[in-house]
């Protein structure tokens, strides 16, 4: 199994014992990823510490107030790490606005130009955006792999396939309030599939009451197995081999 997207530095446990638990239920890959120039170093260092580890650095839509070229040199000096394999997490968020809707786009942008240049894949966040962010990638992003992540618009999902989005769903598709999520979910091709926590958010219905972290992907991967009529290691086996064609891990 692996883990496509978590925020090992915001998760309480020690890295160490993150990894650790991680790794004894199966997840044998990690994407931690960064929002802000901090959380991209730190992300970089616990790469650097466990082999099971690696690094997206980007700015979140919800950092991207002000975002200058002092901000998207310091996005190129970190891509340039061995250990980064993908931008991100960036996009749009209207949701809580925490940046000025021009900064976020103008970050964005920046971002999908430097997956396009670094030849890396682009990490997507939206929120209450959905038109908004497919717009901006449609006419910015050709022939950039993208990654859905904590996939959220089910009603897109025809058009977010034919663009060849790779699709990750979060343990919310676990939830029962979230059936139209689930329902996407059994439509996406093996290929196209990826799965993570979103660490420490999102906990899967299974353990919700605690707060989640990497080693949780399992019970992801259990549920969308069973919803798509899989053995657990079948899809586990899956979503690796789909994480290793997009990232090269």
């Amino acid at each position: 199994m692996i883990d496509s997207h978590t925020h090992l530095e915001l998760c309480e446990p020690p890295d160490s014992e993150l990894v650790a638990a991680a790794v004894a239920v199966g997840v044998q890959r990690i994407l931690t990823v960064g929002i802000d120039g901090a959380s991209c170093r730190a992300a970089l260092a616990a790469a650097e510490d466990f082999p099971q580890v690696y690094a997206a650095i980007g700015r979140h839509p919800n950092a991207a107030k002000g975002f200058d070229d002092a901000d998207l040199a310091e996005l190129h000096a970190l891509a340039e790490h061995e250990r980064c394999l993908a931008i991100g997490e960036t996009g749009l968020d209207f949701y809580r606005e925490g940046a000025p809707r021009a900064d976020q786009q103008r970050a964005f942008a920046a971002q999908i130009e430097l997956a396009r240049e670094t030849r890396k894949p682009l990490v997507i966040h939206s929120r209450a955006a959905e038109s908004e962010t497919l717009a901006q990638l449609a006419a910015e992003a050709d022939g950039v792999q993208v990654i859905m992540h904590c996939f959220s618009m089910p009603e897109r999902l025809t058009e977010c396939l034919a663009r060849g989005y790779a699709i990750s769903f979060a343990g919310n598709v676990t939830y029962k309030s979230a059936s139209d999520l689930s329902e996407a979910a059994k439509l996406v091709p093996e290929d196209r599939l990826l799965v993570e926590t979103d660490a420490p958010f999102l906990t899967p219905q299974a353990v919700r009451k605690q707060r989640n972290q990497p080693a949780f992907v399992a019970h992801t991967v259990a549920f969308l197995a069973e919803l798509r009529g899989v053995r657990t290691e079948e899809l586990g086996a899956t979503v690796q081999r789909n994480a290793a064609s997009l990232l090269g891990w």
